[in-house]
């Protein structure tokens, strides 16, 4: 498949250009497009995250063209760019700005795709080393961030390779600053800032300081005033926003079903409270209905106590006026005896 020519005749100079870039290169259509327009560019960037010099590079072509500005036949179709360098070795390159969560599963997929390359018949000896090569506008590992890193099948043990021909490597373009000498040295850090800028004078710096970087600045202006690249950029800007809006509204949603939960489980924890409060009460209550049994019973015993001591009080005072009226009558009779002479005599 063949690339149309889609360079305007009548674009403004590239190094007079200021302002906003319309479509930054980690559009991943713009990506594809500059790198499948300009293999100079493809080159540089080739060189810089292999970290290899140009004489190392003898061919370096991609193996999946598109016919740059026509309909990509779907939003969601794919973009990454598979390359062959030097007849001996396939990449495959991927720019993702949206993180959906299956980065890791993704890639290893993609990249078992492109391992698996032999015809019916051919011998094992033949395959091609394969490098997985993703850029990533997130990181792909919070807890463990790093600008760009490799990964390839070792034993944990030993850290013994068990082959070089299946890698993975990720280059994160949110923690360019955490780019090392060797990163540095290769210029990946100033691609990764070329994928990043928002205006063509951070471009025409980081263009002024790298060749190859330059020619990929150019091929971008370039693409930049064709109405049909627009397009295409734009409906893949129109797609990773539909994305971010549709995790906006599962996180949305994530966040209402937590706050419902939290909700539910503060009123599972109010109601358990109650019925603790309710319990203690009833048991409160049931403590003072017995304490009034008790009261009412040591009253009623006291009031039979009263009763029985108001019985005997009764009767001793009964025979105490017995005993007065008796006393009473014998003081008479001894009065009597005395009037009558009878003092000493005995009644």
């Amino acid at each position: 498949m063949t690339s149309k020519k889609i360079v305007s005749e009548t674009a403004l100079p590239f190094w007079d250009t200021c302002g906003p870039v319309p479509y930054k290169m980690s559009n991943d259509y713009m990506f594809r497009a500059v790198l499948q327009q300009n293999n100079k560019a493809l080159r540089g960037l080739i060189c810089s995250l292999l970290h290899l010099t140009q004489q190392e590079i003898v061919s370096v072509k991609i193996t999946n063209p598109v016919i740059l500005g026509e309909s990509i036949g779907g939003k969601e179709f794919r973009l990454d760019v598979n390359v062959n360098l030097n007849n001996n070795t396939f990449i495959n390159l991927e720019m993702q700005l949206a993180n959906q969560l299956n980065w890791k599963d993704r890639s290893l997929s993609y990249l078992c795709r492109s391992f698996d390359q032999l015809a019916h018949g051919q011998d094992y000896g033949v395959i091609y080393p394969v490098i997985h090569i993703g850029i990533l506008d997130y990181p792909l590992f919070p807890s463990h961030p790093e600008f760009y890193s490799t990964f390839q099948l070792m034993n944990p043990k030993t850290l013994q390779v068990y082959s070089s021909h299946f890698t993975l490597r990720v280059l994160d373009l949110t923690h360019i600053s955490l780019a090392v000498k060797e990163d540095k040295d290769f210029h990946t850090d100033s691609w990764a800032k070329l994928f990043k800028a928002n205006t063509w004078e951070e471009i025409k710096m980081l263009a002024s300081e790298n060749e190859s970087i330059a020619e990929a600045a150019k091929t971008m202006f370039e693409l930049s005033t064709d109405e049909q690249i627009r397009k295409r950029c734009r409906d893949r800007e129109e797609y990773y926003q539909d994305l971010k809006n549709y995790d906006r509204a599962i996180a949305e949603n994530k966040r209402v079903i937590a706050e419902n939960e939290r909700t539910i489980a503060e009123n599972k924890h109010t109601i358990a409270e109650n019925k603790r409060v309710i319990a203690e009460s009833k048991r409160v209550i049931a403590e003072n209905e017995r304490m009034i049994a008790e009261n009412e019973h040591t009253i009623a015993e006291n009031e039979r106590t009263i009763t029985k001591m108001q019985g005997e009080l009764s009767d001793t005072q009964a025979k105490l006026t017995q005993a007065n009226e008796k006393l009473s009558e014998l003081e008479q009779i001894a009065v009597w005896a005395e009037a009558h002479g009878y003092k000493n005599a005995g009644v």
